[in-house]
């Protein structure tokens, strides 16, 4: 695909519509909101987002 070459010369539309199209580009997740997170560090989500962290029962 020659991505990184282009993408110096690639307008944010653009960029945008290449990660939508292909979600293997993006190597860790990203979640946009009220805040920005990057990366998953599962507490930080749950609190960010209001939620609880997964329990595993067994």
């Amino acid at each position: 695909m020659g991505l990184k070459d282009k993408l110096s010369d690639m307008t944010d539309d653009e960029k945008v519509e290449v990660l939508a199209t292909d979600g293997m580009l993006v190597k860790r997740p990203i979640f946009v909101g009220k805040e920005i997170l990057v990366g998953f560090k599962e507490e930080e989500w749950a609190d960010k987002l209001g939620g609880k962290p997964y329990e595993f029962s067994g």
